[in-house]
Formats: C-alpha cells, sequence, structure tokens
C-alpha cells in the first residue's frame, strides 16, 4: 500500500510541504517547548529540584538546545538530514556530565520527548501527525547514542586524569611528600579507606599499562582503595583496605589476592600505616625489600619488608638497621647479659644445647630456657634458621652502634 502511494505523482512533494509546514510549526513553538520540558522536569523529577539555580540553567539550556536541533534535523529530509553529533547539547557537556550522571541525563532526555509527543496533535501540520511521531521516536534514539558517546568520552577522559594522578600521588609518596595535598589529590580519587599499605613488584613481561588496569580493576572488586604507579619494569600500588583485617595479618592478607598479577620474582609488602599521608614510608620499605630479596630465594611471595630486615640491612637500609637494633637487640640486651651470652655462645656452636650449656658451666634445660625467652621478646626463633639469621644480624648491628656511641 505504501509503495503504491509512493508511486502516485506528487506524492513526495505532498509530505514534504507537510513536513515544511510542521518544522515551521515546531518553529515557532521551540521556546514553549523548552520551557514546558522543564517545568515537567521540576515535577517529575527529585534531583533536579534538588540542584542550584546554575545547574537546573544548564539543563534547561540542554533542553532548548535539544529541540532546536530536532527542528533543524526534522526540517532535512532524505539522505541530507544532518547526523545527531553531541553538538546536540550546545556547550553544556563537559558541565552537564560533572553535575549529572547519565541515568539522569536519560531521565531528562525522556521528559523532553514525552512533552513534545504529548503536543504532537497541535505542532504536527494536517496529514503529517504520523510522520512526526515516526521522527521523534527516531531521533530518540539517535539522542541516547549521543548521550552515551558523550558520557563514554567522560569516563575515557577521567580514567586517563585518574591514571596520571595515581602516579603523581605514588611519586610524591616515594619522595617523601608527605604534606596535606595528598589528602587533597586522594579525595579527588574518593579515597576514604585507612589503614594503608604499600606492594611492590616487578610487572609483567607485557608492556603498557594492562597491568595497572588489572591491578585497579582486582582491588576495587575487593573494596578497596588503590593508588598503582608504573616505574620502569618496578609496579607500585597503594591500598586502602579498611578494617577487615586483624592488625597482624592485615599485609599479608591484604596482598595475597593480588600477587597473582605482579611479573615473576617477589612481591613485597610494606607495613600497614593510618593514613594516606604516611604511606610513603610503606611504599620506601617495600621497594628497599625488593630491591634486597634476591639475597632470601626461599622467601614466600608475598613477602613482609619487615621480614626483609637483615636483608635491607646488609643493603644499606638505615631503617631496617635501626628497627633490628630497636625490635631485636634493644629487648635482648635489656632483659640482661645472660640472654645475650647464651645467643651469642649458642649461634656460635652450631645451635647446639649441649655444646652451649658446656660453655655457660649451665644445665642444659635453662639454656632451652633462655632460648624460649629469646623467642618470646624478639619474635626470632634461635633454633630455626631463618630465626638465627635475623638474631646474628641483629645482634652485630647493636653492637656496632653501641661501639660508635662510646
Amino acid at each position: 500500500m505504501n509503495s503504491q502511494h509512493q508511486d502516485v505523482p506528487g506524492a513526495a512533494d505532498d509530505r514534504d510541504r507537510v513536513r515544511a509546514d510542521t518544522a515551521r510549526r515546531l518553529e515557532r513553538s521551540m521556546g514553549a517547548l523548552g520551557t514546558a520540558a522543564v517545568t515537567r522536569m521540576e515535577e517529575r523529577l527529585g534531583w533536579f529540584r534538588r540542584m542550584s539555580a546554575e545547574d537546573r540553567s544548564w539543563i534547561g539550556l540542554v533542553a532548548q538546545s535539544g529541540v532546536a536541533a530536532f527542528v533543524d534535523w526534522f526540517r532535512s529530509s532524505g539522505s541530507g538530514r544532518p547526523a545527531i553529533t553531541v553538538e546536540v547539547f550546545g556547550t553544556a557537556p563537559r558541565e552537564l556530565t560533572r553535575s549529572v550522571s547519565l541515568q539522569q541525563t536519560v531521565d531528562m532526555i525522556r521528559v523532553v520527548i514525552e512533552v513534545v509527543e504529548a503536543q504532537v496533535g497541535s505542532l504536527a501540520a494536517p496529514g503529517g501527525e504520523q510522520q512526526l511521531r515516526e521522527a521523534v521516536l527516531r531521533y530518540t534514539r539517535e539522542v541516547a547514542f549521543s548521550t552515551a558517546k558523550i558520557y563514554a568520552r567522560a569516563a575515557e577522559a577521567r580514567g586517563a586524569w585518574d591514571a596520571r594522578l595515581e602516579a603523581l600521588i605514588v611519586d610524591a609518596l616515594l619522595h617523601g611528600d608527605s604534606e596535606d595535598g595528598l589528602d587533597t589529590w586522594g579525595s579527588a580519587l574518593g579515597w576514604s579507606h585507612t589503614p594503608v599499605i604499600a606492594l611492590a613488584g616487578q610487572a609483567p613481561e607485557e608492556t603498557g599499562t594492562k597491568v595497572l588496569d588489572d591491578l585497579r580493576a582486582a582491588a576495587r572488586r575487593m573494596g578497596y582503595d588503590v593508588l598503582a604507579g608504573r616505574q620502569g619494569n618496578r609496579v607500585v600500588v597503594v591500598l586502602g583496605v579498611g578494617g577487615r583485617y586483624q592488625e597482624e595479618e592485615l599485609p599479608v592478607a591484604a596482598a595475597e589476592p593480588l600477587a597473582a598479577l605482579f611479573g615473576p620474582g617477589p612481591v613485597v609488602v610494606g607495613p600497614a600505616v593510618p593514613e594516606l599521608r604516611a604511606a610513603g614510608a610503606s611504599a620506601r620499605a617495600a621497594i628497599s625489600g625488593l630491591r634486597a630479596a634476591a639475597a632470601w630465594p626461599d622467601a614466600p611471595r608475598p613477602v613482609l619488608a619487615d621480614a626483609l630486615w637483615p636483608e635491607r640491612a646488609l643493603q644499606g637500609d638505615g631503617d631496617a638497621r635501626r628497627s633490628l637494633v630497636e625490635r631485636v637487640y634493644l629487648p635482648l640486651n635489656g632483659a640482661g647479659s645472660p640472654l645475650l651470652d647464651t645467643l651469642s655462645v649458642y649461634l656460635e656452636h652450631a645451635s647446639s644445647l649441649e655444646a652451649t650449656a658446656r660453655m655457660l658451666f649451665v644445665h642444659p634445660n635453662t639454656v632451652r630456657y633462655r632460648l624460649s625467652r629469646i623467642a618470646e621478646l624478639t619474635g626470632h626463633a634461635p633454633s630455626d634458621g631463618r630465626g638465627s639469621f635475623v638474631l646474628r644480624i641483629a645482634v652485630a648491628l647493636g653492637r656496632l652502634a653501641a661501639v660508635s656511641r662510646e
């Protein structure tokens, strides 16, 4: 039926005349349509009523611009009809995407279209009502695609900006910047969780930022705040992990699910700190541990930076040296000479209870008791291979420090 109608001479000219008449009617009604759309939004959209006057004016501008663009689009016909692009939103898109979510924008477009559809009967020229309804439906679909493009581009720009800001924060932390600016930057990224830990490891062999994207996605799925930066082949991640772990299990438990995303080699976890501005200490400890981890081939993955104190100390890390002295040597020294003497003799005699007892002229059970006290005070058992290594380095550093103070 339609094809027969199209073959009638003059039918196309009639449709063009009807379209032109409808376009003129629409043009005369643009102001009223825009005003009606804003009024309807105030009635139906609570988020619109709560907006500032400036933001509502942006929405009004978008509504007017959308109606005007529809009139221009409708006036054209056939292959010459202009495509709907982001320009349909005039000068507002950047401000709009900052103040209004995508869902709110969809609600806004729906209201504008409803206002136009409700007045199709009075807006269309005689014989043009169906033509106008079909045009409204098609235009609505194309505007929806245009809106999605705007928000997609805004999301891409935001993602790129976030990545640059993350890299800036990580770099500032590694260089010891503890200014209030770190909190401001963190707030811009939505940072809210504490305590904070840092991870350091090697990047996978593939180039680019994929490892950073994977780490961010995995951390956010677990509910963490995350900052990630890549420095050459090294990747540093800072996590705000919230209160889901006990303090003693926090660093490793939080880091374990992410360790597999790093490249081969050790993954080192810095100590937990109470806030983002203090995260530099955790990040620097993690990197120091990453440099020194090669000296402990059997280290777990991930491994605590504090567990690498001996290796870090041998490499010249002053914080690790001080930690060994303060947390291992000084407790032993403060407990009295019997413990230090017993430990020294025990280590020098291949961890032999009997040989140590003979050298000290005490019963082997006395040696056992003293060794257990050493383990309680320091957290390192002299009879354990790793523990004896930590204790040996700590005692040597403590004695050197005592000599330097004399």
